[in-house]
């Protein structure tokens, strides 16, 4: 959603007094404004805009870190992590930086300000396409969780299914329609970021419940002896070995993408100039429940650590109250999605409406227009979640492409640019570095899951 508009240079520090003239920008109503209406949100608080950002991060790939820390050893894989959250808040500083110079507020009007309507229009295509294939992801695993799965040659029961056992209402179909009428759609319907921000919080604690249960059983079968310690160094046993490290890149390179949603978090601060600190608030939250997660469940699992590591709560953990936790860690990481959902959901639609009605009025005051992009939008997730699953394969290739330039091909390209010319030296010596980061990741990724999908269906015709 777009309205026209830049902010007077006295007033970039205080988000309240702002008049939007000349730049397309999303925007969210704070008081009385053109619709006569009046509205007492007086700014989004710093805790609230934390969690929104953490929850923008902490999605599905939190699962993959354990299986990092299997390749390349607990020492290089705990400090990956640091790194890439060092590295994910220098991209974003690059974006508010060039955003304030340029007195855009949004990532499309920036790249409108660096590349003109071509690289808005690109900026936009990203988001929609990586937030589609995430969004259609989470629904997927979703109804992985709680309903099962026959994708693969044996049938994995689902929590409901193994509780009540096979019924129509315990079905991907019905699960999904259920989640999607009582807990998708009413979470769309709001209209701000900040909105969300409870949400966001509950969606955090969910994730420190798993780090905390994993965290538990850890400990206690480490005290009784039944677990070793991992290793901390990666083994090299051959040439063909090192080629495993350079796999686990892009799911560390893609860790930390939430770029897209900085402008809308920032656009509802009382006081902007806190976002800085809000980044680095939440990469710091972020990049904990990473480690605690990563050293965790590569402790408690070993070598027997599997690329999805929910997967390995599917077994008997050989303690006490296995299956109750078991399913506790399942149930917490199906409602963590459900709670991430609305706050990826929020950026999709913002940019799905900047790219079809670049130049209409602000989103929140046509709630026709709001309205049937939000059922357009959920319609096609649930559809494409349910009936074409395998549409996971096509998303894993759009997607590590779109992550990337999102998160640092636009922003470096952007520095380097440098159309208002603050860029440093050395500014442009990270940007270039960034930019050889993501087209290796990206290669990498896709290279990967071209071969694993290429062996899968040899198996399926063998």
């Amino acid at each position: 959603m777009t309205v026209e508009g830049t902010y007077p240079i006295e007033n970039i520090g205080d988000r309240r007094g702002k008049r939007l003239l000349d730049d397309k920008v999303p925007l969210l109503p704070r008081k009385k404004e053109e619709t006569g209406e009046f509205n007492e949100f007086d700014g989004a608080s710093f805790a609230g805009s934390v969690f929104n950002l953490s929850t923008t991060i902490v999605g599905a790939g939190i699962m993959s870190l354990p299986a990092t820390m299997k390749v390349l050893g607990l020492v290089p894989g705990i400090l990956l992590i640091i790194f890439f959250a060092f590295f994910t808040d220098i991209s974003i500083d690059m974006l508010i930086r060039y955003s304030r110079a340029g007195k855009t507020v949004s990532y499309g009007g920036l790249m409108d300000d660096s590349f003109g309507r071509i690289g808005k229009m690109l900026i936009q295509l990203c988001i929609i396409v990586n937030n589609v294939g995430v969004l259609i992801v989470y629904m997927i695993i979703i109804g992985d969780v709680l309903s099962g799965t026959s994708s693969t040659v044996d049938h994995h029961s689902g929590i409901l299914e193994g509780w009540f056992g096979q019924h129509w209402w315990t079905g991907r179909f019905f699960v999904l329609l259920v989640s999607m009428l009582a807990v998708f759609a009413p979470l769309a319907c709001f209209k701000r970021v900040d909105s969300l921000r409870y949400t966001s919080a509950l969606s955090v604690a969910l994730a420190v419940v798993f780090v905390v249960i994993t965290a538990g059983i850890a400990i206690v079968k480490l005290l009784a002896g039944s677990i070793a310690m991992p290793k901390l160094f990666p083994d090299v046993p051959d040439l063909a070995s090192v080629w495993n490290f350079f796999t686990v890149v892009p799911v560390l390179v893609t860790a930390y993408i939430c770029h897209y949603n900085v402008h809308p978090i920032e656009n509802e601060l009382e006081d902007s100039s806190q976002i800085k600190s809000i980044v680095k608030a939440s990469l710091a939250l972020c990049s904990t429940v990473y480690i605690a997660t990563s050293f965790f469940g590569f402790l408690l699992f070993g070598e027997s650590t599997l690329e999805d590591v929910l997967a390995n709560f599917d077994t008997n953990l050989n303690i006490p109250y296995s299956s109750i936790l078991n399913d506790t860690v399942r149930v917490s990481y199906a409602m963590h999605l459900m709670l991430v959902f609305p706050i990826v959901f929020h950026a999709l639609r913002l940019n799905v409406d900047g790219l079809l009605y670049p130049s209409a009025n602000p989103l929140y005051s046509d709630n026709r227009r709001f309205a049937l992009i939000t059922v357009v939008l959920l319609s096609i997730i649930f559809l494409a979640a349910n009936f074409i699953p395998s549409i996971w394969d096509a998303f894993q290739f759009t997607g590590a492409t779109a992550a990337v330039c999102i998160g640092f091909i636009f922003p470096a390209s952007i520095t380097l640019r440098d159309s208002h010319g603050i860029a440093t030296k050395w500014d442009k010596i990270i940007a270039v570095f960034m930019i050889v980061l993501a087209v290796l990741s990206n290669v990498i990724a896709i290279y990967s899951d071209a071969y694993a999908l290429f062996h899968k269906s040899e198996a399926s015709d063998s």
